[in-house]
C-alpha cells in the first residue's frame, strides 16, 4: 500500500489495554448524549457524541504513547567508482604512454556502455570529480600521488559501491600506504598498472640519515644512500652542499648488490636552518636524472648547549647526572658544588658562567649555606630571563631557601617534616608514548614502575595547575595521589621537577641489564628544556619542505594570546619572497586558533616565507620560514610502476591487477557485478503520534466545540 513495505502502530502499553479503553470511552461518549435534556435531534446527538469521542481518544494516545513505524523498500543500483592517477609522473616517457593509455581507458569505458553507472574522479595531491563529456581537467599536473586520499574520499552516503577501480603507476610520493584500509572497506578494488614495471638503469639518491642535534662548529656525520641498477663499479661522485655551496665531497664505486652507503662529515659554520642536497654525479646511459639529488632542510643550533649543575653538597645523584651529561660530546657541562659555608669543590669558579648557562641542573640546591648572592642571581636568571632548569631534591636541599624560587617551580610544598618514605614511581597506562619516558626497554611503564625505591621527603607536594604529572608514587606497591615526576611549561619558562633522592639508584638497580632509562631520561629532558618555540605565540609552518612544481605551498598557522588562549579572530599574513618575486596571502581562519591558506606558483626555487599576525591593528607576534619547489620533482625520481603495490592492493581487498594492456577483461567483472551488487534497503520511519503538539490543541479545540453547541442548543 502506498510502496509501503510494512505499516505498523506500536504502544508503550499493550494494544488490548488501549482497544478496551478505546471501546469504554465510545460507549461512555454514547451514554452521555443517549438521553438530552431537552431533547434533541438524533444528528446533533451524533455530532456531539462524536466530538467527545474523538477528544478522548486523542487524550488516549497520549497515555499509551502510540508510535506510527513505515517501512519502504527502496532499490540501489550499484555504482563503480574510477580513479585515474593526474600526477606528472604519468609524463614520464618510458615508451608505455601513459597518458594516452589512461585517457584510452576513460574512452572504452564509455563504449562498453559503463558510465551509466559509474562515476569518475582525478586523483593526486587531491581527489577532484571528472565528466565523462569533459576530460581536459585530466592534464597531469599534480605534483605529488597520494592513495590515501582515495579512500578517505569514499563514503557510503546511500551508495551501494560495487567495486573500485585504480588506474595509476602506483608510485606513492606523499601520504600513507592504503592497503589496510582497502581491505577493511569490504569492496573489491581494481588496479590498472600504467607504464613499464622493468627495473631500468638508473643511479639514485634513495635517502639521507642526519643528527637530530647538528650545533655551529661541531662536526656531525650524515649518511647517504646510493642505489643503483645496471651500474655495477662505475664511479661516480658524490657531493653534499650547503644552501649551493659545496661542503664535501666523495668518489665512490658503485657496488655490485645496488645499495651502499656514503658518509659526509659535515660542520656547519652558523646557527640556523640550513637547506642540504646531496648529488649524486650523472651517468650516462641513466633513464632519468631528475632523481640524482636529494634536498633536506636541518636546524643547526648556535653552539652546545651549556649547563650549569648546582649541588648543595656533594651526592651520588650529583656524581651519576653529572656523569651523564658530560658523557654526551654536545654539551658543555659546568658545576658548581658546595662543600661549606663560602667553600666549593671547584676553584676559580666565575660566575659570569651562569649569563651564559642555557640550562641550570639544580641537585639539591640551595642547601642552608648557599650564598645569597649566588641564590639570587640563580633566580633572577630563571625568573627574569626564563632560563629552564631541572631540579631534584637531593640530600642537603633546605626548604624555607627553596620557597624564594616557588613561583617558579612546578610544584607547591607546605607543612615540612624532616623524615623521608620510602617511594617508587607509578607511571599511568598512556604515558608510554612520552618522550621523556622512553628506554630501551620492550615495556616501558614496566620499566619505570619497577625501578628500585628513592626517597621522598615526607612534605605536602602538590603540583601546579600548569604542570603536567609524569609519574606519580606508589609505597609497598599501593598508588598514592602524589607527584614525584613533573613538568610544567608556562609561556618561555619550562621546568622538569624530580621529588626525591638518591635517584641514582635508578641507574645501577633496573632489572633490565644494560637499560639507558637514567642517561635517557637525564638527555631526553636536557632536549625538552633547550627547545625553543614550543610556546610561541604565533606558529607559521608548511606542510612540508620540499614540493614539486605544480604542487599547492600549503601553510599551516597557530595564533594566541599572552596567557596562550586560542585567538580566532585575527589577521594572518604570509610575504613570500623567492623564485625571483615577491608574493603576499592571507591564511584563514579555522576557529580555535588554527589558520591554514597555501600558495601556488610556476617558478621554481629556495623561498622564504615570514608571516605576521595582528588584531585591531597591535601585533600578536611573528615566525618565518623556508621550503624549496620545484628543485626535485618528486613525481619524476621513481619512473618504475610499482607492481608489488598495486598487485597487493587489489588482492587484500578480493579484486584483481591488470597491465595496461589488458584491461579490457576488466569491463566483463565490472558488468557481472552490476548484476550482482543490487541491493534493497528497508528505510523505516517512526511517526510519534503522542508527542505532536497538535494533537493537544485538537482535543482542545473538540472540548470547545462540544461545549459551544451544548450551551448554543440549550442543554444542562
Amino acid at each position: 500500500m502506498f510502496n509501503f513495505e510494512k505499516i505498523g502502530i506500536n504502544f508503550s502499553h499493550p494494544p488490548v489495554y488501549f482497544f478496551l479503553f478505546l471501546i469504554l470511552l465510545a460507549g461512555y461518549s454514547f451514554y452521555v448524549y443517549r438521553y438530552t435534556v431537552p431533547q434533541i435531534a438524533t444528528s446533533k446527538k451524533i455530532f456531539l457524541t462524536t466530538l467527545r469521542a474523538l477528544a478522548l481518544i486523542l487524550l488516549l494516545f497520549v497515555f499509551f504513547e502510540p508510535v506510527l513505524t513505515l517501512a519502504r523498500k527502496m532499490i540501489l543500483n550499484p555504482v563503480n567508482m574510477i580513479f585515474v592517477d593526474n600526477s606528472r609522473s604519468i609524463q614520464i616517457n618510458d615508451g608505455m604512454n601513459r597518458e594516452t593509455t589512461e585517457k584510452n581507458f576513460i574512452n572504452d569505458l564509455k563504449k562498453n556502455g559503463l558510465n551509466g553507472n559509474s562515476e569518475l574522479f582525478t586523483f593526486g595531491s587531491k581527489v577532484s570529480k571528472l565528466s565523462y563529456d569533459s576530460i581536459q581537467p585530466l592534464n597531469f599536473s599534480e605534483g605529488s600521488t597520494n592513495f590515501a586520499k582515495i579512500f578517505s574520499s569514499i563514503n557510503g552516503d546511500g551508495k551501494n559501491i560495487a567495486s573500485i577501480v585504480i588506474v595509476s603507476d602506483g608510485v606513492i610520493t606523499e601520504g600513507s600506504d592504503p592497503t589496510y584500509t582497502a581491505a577493511k572497506l569490504g569492496i573489491p578494488v581494481f588496479t590498472v598498472g600504467i607504464g613499464d614495471s622493468t627495473a631500468r638503469s638508473d643511479v639514485w639518491v634513495k635517502n639521507v640519515l642526519a643528527n637530530d642535534l647538528i650545533y655551529a662548529g661541531t662536526p656531525t656525520s650524515i649518511d647517504a644512500i646510493i642505489s643503483n641498477t645496471g651500474f655495477t663499479n662505475k664511479n661516480v661522485t658524490a657531493t653534499l652542499y650547503e644552501d649551493g655551496t659545496q661542503e664535501a665531497q666523495q668518489n665512490i664505486k658503485l657496488s655490485a648488490d645496488g645499495v651502499q652507503n656514503v658518509n659526509f662529515t659535515y660542520t656547519p659554520k652558523s646557527s640556523g636552518e640550513k637547506k642540504l642536497t646531496v648529488v649524486v654525479s650523472n651517468t650516462k646511459g641513466e633513464f632519468t636524472y631528475a632523481n640524482n639529488k636529494k634536498i633536506f632542510y636541518v636546524n643547526v643550533l648556535s653552539s652546545k648547549v651549556k649547563i650549569l649543575i648546582l649541588a648543595g653538597s656533594p651526592s651520588s645523584d650529583l656524581s651519576f647526572i653529572k656523569n651523564t651529561l658530560r658523557a654526551d660530546s654536545n654539551l658543555s657541562v659546568n658545576s658548581y658544588t658546595q662543600i661549606s659555608a663560602d667553600h666549593f669543590l671547584e676553584k676559580n669558579f666565575n660566575p659570569k658562567i651562569i649569563d651564559s648557562t642555557n640550562i641550570f641542573f639544580l641537585v639539591g640546591f640551595p642547601s642552608k649555606t648557599t650564598p645569597d648572592d649566588l641564590y639570587q642571581r640563580i633566580i633572577a636568571a630563571i625568573s627574569q630571563k626564563d632560563k629552564p632548569f631541572f631540579i631534584t631534591l637531593s640530600s642537603g636541599i633546605d626548604f624555607q631557601r627553596l620557597k624564594e624560587l616557588q613561583s617558579e617551580l612546578g610544584f607547591t610544598f607546605n607543612n615540612i617534616n624532616p623524615d623521608y618514605l620510602e617511594i617508587q614511581p607509578n607511571v599511568s597506562a598512556g604515558e608510554e608514548n612520552n618522550p621523556l619516558l622512553q628506554n630501551n626497554s620492550n615495556n616501558i611503564l614496566d620499566a619505570w614502575n619497577n625501578l628500585p625505591p628513592v626517597y621522598q621527603p615526607n612534605v605536602d607536594f602538590k603540583a601546579k595547575p600548569e604542570s603536567d604529572i609524569l609519574s606519580q608514587i606508589k609505597i609497598n606497591n599501593v598508588p598514592i595521589n602524589k607527584p614525584l615526576i613533573l613538568t610544567r611549561r608556562l609561556g618561555d619558562k619550562k621546568s622538569i621537577s624530580i621529588l626525591a633522592k638518591d635517584i641514582w639508584r635508578w641507574k645501577l638497580g633496573t632489572s633490565m641489564k644494560n637499560s639507558d632509562l637514567f642517561d635517557r631520561f637525564i638527555l631526553s629532558s636536557v632536549k625538552w628544556l633547550n627547545a625553543k618555540g614550543n610556546n610561541k605565540q604565533v606558529t607559521i609552518k608548511t606542510t612540508k619542505k620540499v614540493y614539486s612544481l605544480g604542487e599547492n605551498v600549503e601553510f599551516t598557522g597557530q595564533v594566541y594570546d599572552q596567557t596562550f588562549n586560542p585567538v580566532s579572530n585575527s589577521e594572518v599574513t604570509i610575504n613570500i619572497s623567492g623564485g625571483g618575486g615577491n608574493s603576499q596571502i592571507q591564511l584563514n581562519s579555522i576557529g580555535n586558533g588554527l589558520y591554514e591558506g597555501s600558495f601556488q606558483t610556476n617558478n621554481a626555487g629556495d623561498y622564504k616565507y615570514s608571516g605576521y599576525a595582528s588584531l585591531n591593528g597591535k601585533s600578536i607576534g611573528k615566525d618565518s620560514g623556508n621550503f624549496n619547489l620545484g628543485e626535485v620533482d618528486i613525481e619524476m625520481i621513481n619512473p618504475r610502476m610499482n607492481y608489488d603495490f598495486l598487485n597487493l592492493l587489489a588482492n587484500q581487498s578480493n579484486g584483481k591487477f591488470f597491465y595496461n594492456s589488458d584491461y579490457k577483461h576488466l569491463f566483463d567483472i565490472l558488468r557481472n557485478l552490476d548484476k550482482e551488487s543490487s541491493k534493497e534497503r528497508i528505510e523505516t520511519s517512526e511517526i510519534y503520534l503522542w508527542s505532536n503538539e497538535w494533537l493537544l490543541v485538537v482535543a482542545i479545540i473538540l472540548f470547545g466545540m462540544e461545549w459551544f453547541f451544548r450551551k448554543r442548543w440549550g442543554l444542562i
